[in-house]
């Protein structure tokens, strides 16, 4: 922490004495010192704040190892790989030196550290390495890949299991500790000569690390409050204090003393009063007592159940403390409702890593998909040689991959993140011999997992629900008819079959020679029929059928039918998919698919940008498993809900732009290149409540800048809104750019003083950074 701690007394006075002294400035011990009398080095002092200075992988790692990268049979060079001092990072040699920024990875955008051959790339190229040797290393986002062998096996576990160790430390730090870490690291860097004393020069590069242009004048006469020894350098407790002046927040402290009152610390009932005020639903006494029991740093202010203002920054810094409920992180919908009314995370073109014009396909397109709670994801099956079908983007330069092998990597992660259900959706374009050789891969690969037959004997055309757990579903084409002993295809109802016209005869007898019974067999809940009415059939409702229109046509019928799509995606399912003209694998905005009540909506998972946001935001609750209850007015199968025509205004929104703290730095190795940033909130729902406002920019400041400035929208239907909260870098003569976002829906924000954590364009944490704002919802 860079706050200082309190130190325990021996003899505690009584309670008034107690709060005059805690809320006196806290006396600090010195930094621990080298021995040439300055700060001990950032770097292990990062490791140490960690817990793992004497900790063998971690040190093995310190020391680096020469790891051979593999990708292809011919391209396979050794590198040496070192893990840098403040634990965050790795360094990593390349043939071609370029900018720092590019010779470094960091622990935090890993998604997962596999053993073996467990990629793609291994079981490809590594086959002449043992398996124990080998190990891959998988990034969010769009990043490739890290396939490596290292010389032997043990030397392979020090990076598995010191990499496993740094991102569960990195995962449990609160925020305080990731800023003090943060900061830290910056410090080493701007220490030009590594001599643990910060000149008035070096301090100046650090603030411009920290991106913030700060007036020279300002910074300097800051610069020598804190040099106490009067040698123009700065050392030990003169640097932190240094960085506490840097990183106070008179914002927060301002709200602190409107609570606390003179005495500045914060008894277990004037806590109760803020939490009443920001409007939390658990607000009682206990739960202020918690709250400093979980929070404070000093043990004094506990035993006499006082907070600090440092305790009171951690709480406000803490996941309790964010915009997002706490309450909504878990599983808490009811999960026992028909498939129907949920929305589920969807993909299309799964196999893609890019364009689906010349883009690789691959089997870690799946794993990825998945590894973000996916659970609909598209298989495009053709021909291939040797009988085996292949996956690809049809009639384009897309590589191929074996069926096989992506049924192969269901199997292996599909159920890694959520446990509930997996539907495969299968586009045929295989003869009759391949759609049997895909069926017998499904049966024997996936064996218990796959679905094969209803589960509900008594009521066979009922879709289950999520609670399926761990089990596959297939979505494909069934055969219209079985076969009768005269060869003739008869349907379940055979009187109508025989009044049917020729046409519609015909037509049946061409799609049963394209479908595989074997396959047809495979299609027991997800069956894919063509939506050519809205209007219900003369039999009774087909929950089974789903429907797949592309995004014009959904469109369409959410224009010309409004209510009738409605009612019609409460029973059935429908996935949407882009359209075919999006040859650079862009998306459409999934929010008006899902304000009729669609449930399948497909998205390129490979193309970031506020259309993945959305997704990403849209099922950020629930645990993060795929499946999210639609609101009522979607699931009633006798709603007379209209997302055209939503009623008046009932919600009003207001986000009050407080201040921003450790904004990303866009151009790493430019220096002088501050941003300018500015706030922008966006609204998605019905087409009446679609809405962005965004503040005023504040200039040459990414290190703390402020507004003060409030958004206001009026929402009709705001169980459907998701909001997204934008940072951008302003530019006068060219369009913005983008520093980080946060989206998440309207039900699951909570009111007061909230932290927003941003998030990348792939949806990486950007951590130190957040936003401080005030939120207010009120409904009429």
């Amino acid at each position: 922490m860079l706050c200082g701690r309190w130190r325990r007394r021996r003899s505690p006075p009584a309670e008034p004495p107690v709060r005059a002294l805690l809320a006196a400035p806290p006396a600090r011990q010195p930094s621990p010192a080298s021995p040439d009398g300055g700060t001990r080095r950032p770097g292990p002092r990062a490791l140490k704040k960690m817990g793992l200075t004497e900790d063998a992988d971690v040190l093995a790692m310190l020391r680096g190892s020469r790891l051979r990268k593999i990708r292809s049979h011919t391209w396979q060079q050794e590198r040496l790989y070192r893990l840098q001092e403040d634990g965050l990072s790795v360094w990593f040699q390349r043939r071609i030196p370029r900018a720092h920024s590019k010779h470094i990875f960091l622990v935090q955008h890993i998604e997962a550290v596999r053993e073996g051959h467990q990629s793609e790339g291994l079981r490809r190229f590594g086959g002449a390495f043992a398996p124990a040797r080998c190990l891959t290393i998988a990034f969010k986002g769009r990043c490739k890949n890290l396939d490596l062998v290292a010389p032997t096996a043990e030397e392979a576990q020090c990076w598995v299991r010191g990499l496993a160790k740094l991102r569960e430390r990195i995962h449990t730090m609160s925020q305080p500790e990731r800023l003090d870490h943060w900061i830290h690291s910056y410090l080493q860097r701007a220490d030009s000569n590594q001599d643990s004393k910060m000149s008035f020069k070096e301090i100046k590069s650090l603030l411009r690390m920290l991106n913030v242009d700060m007036n020279d004048m300002y910074a300097y006469s800051l610069f020598k409050e804190c040099d106490h020894s009067n040698n123009e350098r700065l050392e030990g407790a003169e640097i932190e204090e240094f960085l506490r002046r840097l990183l106070k927040r008179p914002e927060l402290e301002a709200i602190f003393r409107r609570y606390s009152g003179e005495d500045h610390v914060l008894s277990a009932p004037e806590l109760l009063e803020f939490l009443e005020d920001q409007g939390e639903e658990s607000a009682t006494l206990a739960r202020a007592q918690q709250l400093i029991q979980t929070y404070e740093l000093s043990e004094a202010a506990k035993q006499h159940e006082l907070m600090t203002l440092d305790g009171f920054m951690m709480y406000l810094l803490s996941p309790e403390g964010a915009a997002l409920n706490t309450a909504h992180t878990p599983v808490f919908q009811d999960m026992g409702q028909p498939l129907s009314h949920y929305f589920i995370s969807s993909s299309h073109n799964t196999y893609l890593t890019d364009s689906q014009i010349g883009g690789p396909s691959s089997t870690e397109a799946y794993v990825r998909a998945f590894a973000q709670g996916c659970r609909c994801v598209e298989l495009d099956c053709w021909e291939g040689q040797g009988g085996e079908p292949v996956i690809y983007h049809g009639h384009t330069l897309t590589s191929k991959i074996l069926f096989r092998d992506v049924i192969q990597a269901v199997r292996d992660h599909a159920f890694t993140l959520s446990p509930y259900p997996v539907i495969l959706s299968l586009e045929n374009h295989c003869g009759l011999e391949q759609q049997a050789a895909m069926a017998h891969h499904l049966r024997t690969i996936l064996g218990d997992m796959l679905v094969t037959e209803a589960l509900d004997l008594q009521n066979p055309d009922e879709l289950p629900s999520p609670e399926l757990k761990g089990r596959v579903l297939v979505k494909g084409k069934k055969l219209p008819a079985a076969q009768n002993e005269d060869g003739r295809i008869s349907s379940d109802r055979e009187e109508e079959e025989e009044e049917e016209e020729e046409e519609e005869a015909a037509e049946q007898r061409r799609r049963a020679k394209q479908i595989s019974p074997e396959l047809s067999a495979l299609a027991v809940y997800c069956c894919a029929t063509r939506l050519r009415t809205l209007h219900p059939g003369p039999g009774p409702p087909q929950p089974c059928q789903v429907s797949s229109l592309s995004e014009r046509k959904a469109k369409k019928f959410i224009r010309e039918t409004g209510n009738s799509f409605v009612r019609h995606n409460a029973r059935q399912l429908t996935r949407v998919y882009p359209l075919g003209l999006r040859m650079n694998s862009a998306n459409y905005s999934p929010q008006e698919m899902w304000n009729s009540g669609c449930q399948l909506v497909a998205l390129n998972f490979q193309t970031p940008g506020y259309e993945m946001d959305l997704n990403a935001g849209r099922f950020l609750i629930n645990g993060q498993c795929g499946y999210v209850l639609k609101p009522a007015c979607l699931r009633h199968p006798d709603t007379t809900f209209d997302p055209e025509c939503p009623g008046p205004p009932r919600t009003t929104l207001t986000v009050q732009v407080l201040t921003a703290q450790q904004l990303p730095k866009l151009n790493v190795e430019k220096p002088s290149s501050i941003v300018d940033p500015l706030v922008r909130v966006e609204i998605y729902g019905v087409p009446a409540d679609c809405a962005r406002k965004e503040t005023d920019y504040v200039l040459n400041n990414g290190f703390n800048p402020h507004w003060g400035q409030a958004l206001q929208f009026q929402l009709r239907v705001p169980e459907l809104v998701l909001v997204r909260f934008v940072v951008e870098d302003y530019d006068t003569t060219s369009p913005n750019d983008f520093v980080g976002q946060f989206t998440l829906p309207l039900n699951s924000l909570k009111q007061g003083y909230r932290h927003i954590h941003l998030l990348s364009k792939d949806g990486a944490s950007l951590s130190p950074a957040t936003l401080f704002v005030h939120i207010c919802i009120q409904h009429s």
